[in-house]
């Protein structure tokens, strides 16, 4: 039977409609809600109802096939820096590296390294104690620091793997993982120079310092004790894991996916000439899967030592709970994809796309702030956006890992009330005025947001061009 192009338009529409109507108004989770709308997607859209469901179930599998054990080891291993004690040690270095006068840009660089193993709402839970104390001492707005903190926490939680959102979204895409990560890298340097900057000037209007007791905020001289603060860093850090230790498990899964893609992108081009075994074997380690797998073997055993076996593995477990729902969500978003594809309405919305004048670079990003905006989970809007997306741009000249990013970054659009970390980061620093918790937090994730939009822009310009 033949198909009009009208009557997959209507179905994928219908399918949106259904999906955000299910989010916002029913008790029905993003995850069903996402099976329902590749449903009715493919069936309006002129699909058999079986072949629905074979591409439904291949879709999910085909997606987490690629990315399903790395989200399950990166979340054991984001666990494990939790509660050893890693991520407070990683914050408490840059601090005294960095050195006075520069707590905002300590706290974003700390932000932008904690976030890549760990979520982001439980990351500034775990530092917000840090952002507290180093106001109460040095006399800078508790609102500065923990902005700084956020946003750099907020950038590389939207853009950099193995977080679940940019790993997702790479794996509905087909993006090179470890591209993705060193884009992922970059792209949040200028977002959380941007932030630092804003955090500084919005911590001059809203100059908030903890009291001694706790209770409510004090205004104190800046730079007034900052020797008695890192006198009691080097108190608290004898409980804490080393440098080495605490930053091991980050890097060396990010230095072997570096290798195996810089080497293979070299081999492959003709720059260098390696043996097959050799390059056989630098794949294998740098491996998404085998890379995070051995990142989180080198945290079990540096980093779990004061913890007996069954209480490690208890809290890696706690660790894969957190990861089922997202398991769940990206699969789901897989077969909304894959359904797309299926049903020829990512060609045919691609061949329109194709006409119009604005750069299919900004498909992905506008979806992902659409969803955003609409409901306020920034890894929902990512998968969707990803999964409406990807088979558009499939026939269209974008790079992949540009593409990827543009959906996850799109995603950090105007945070506000329906969005868990808007509320997570206010009530932590303070802010009960609405006027005061937008500018708080939705306008710099908006400023992040709009970064991003002109650095995937001229990005995309330079890859054409060259």
């Amino acid at each position: 039977m033949e198909v009009s192009g009208t009557q997959m338009i209507v179905g994928l529409i219908l399918g949106i409609a259904f999906l955000i109507f299910l989010v916002l108004k029913t008790k029905i989770h993003a995850f069903i809600a996402l099976i329902i709308a590749a449903s009715i997607t493919g069936i309006v859209g002129g699909m058999d109802p079986n072949e629905v469901v074979a591409e439904i179930t291949n879709g999910f599998g085909s997606t987490l096939g690629s990315i399903g054990i790395i989200i399950g080891l990166g979340v054991m291993m984001g666990r494990i820096l939790e509660v050893s004690g890693a991520a407070e040690k990683l914050a408490y270095t840059l601090i005294k590296k960095l050195g006075e006068k520069k707590e905002e840009w300590a706290m974003a660089v700390a932000g932008y390294v904690v976030a890549i193993p760990i979520f982001v709402d439980s990351a500034f839970v775990i530092l917000h104690p840090l952002v507290k104390a180093l106001s109460r001492k040095t006399g800078k707005s508790v609102v500065a620091l923990g902005v700084a903190l956020a946003v750099g926490l907020a950038v590389t939680h939207h853009a950099v793997p193995p977080t679940p959102g940019p790993l997702g979204v790479a794996g509905i895409f087909g993006a090179d993982v470890g591209l993705m990560i060193l884009v992922g890298l970059v792209f949040s340097i200028p977002i959380i120079i941007v932030g630092v900057l804003y955090a500084k000037w919005i911590g001059k209007k809203i100059h908030q310092v903890p009291a001694e007791d706790g209770e409510g905020y004090v205004r104190l001289e800046e730079g007034a004790v900052y020797q008695e603060f890192l006198e009691a860093v080097d108190e608290r850090e004898k409980e804490l894991p080393s440098f080495t230790k605490a930053i091991m498990p980050i890097l060396i899964p990010i230095i072997l996916i570096f290798i195996n893609t810089t080497f293979g992108a070299l081999h492959d081009s003709g720059v260098l000439t390696l043996n097959e075994t050799v390059l056989s074997y630098i794949k294998f380690i740098g491996n998404p899967v085998i890379a995070v797998g051995l990142g989180l073997i080198v945290a079990i055993y540096t980093l779990t030592n004061n913890l007996r076996k069954a209480e490690t593995l208890d809290r890696m477990e706690e660790g894969i709970k957190t990861a089922g729902i997202i398991l769940l969500v990206t699969g789901a978003g897989g077969a909304l994809g894959n359904v797309l594809r299926a049903s020829g309405t990512g060609d045919l919305i691609a061949e329109q796309v194709a006409m119009w004048s604005i750069p299919a670079i900004l498909i992905p990003f506008f979806i992902s702030t659409f969803v955003r905006l609409v409901q306020g989970s920034g890894t929902v809007a990512m998968i969707t956006a990803a999964s409406i997306s990807a088979p558009i741009v499939a026939s269209l000249d974008v790079n992949l890992v540009l593409a990827a990013q543009a959906a996850a970054l799109g995603a950090m659009i105007f945070s506000y009330f329906n969005d868990s970390l808007f509320w997570v980061v206010n009530r932590m620093l303070g802010i009960k005025n609405v006027k005061e918790q937008i500018l708080v937090w939705s306008v710099p994730t908006t400023l992040a947001w709009f970064v991003a939009l002109i650095m995937l822009l001229v990005s995309d310009f330079l890859v054409r061009l060259f």
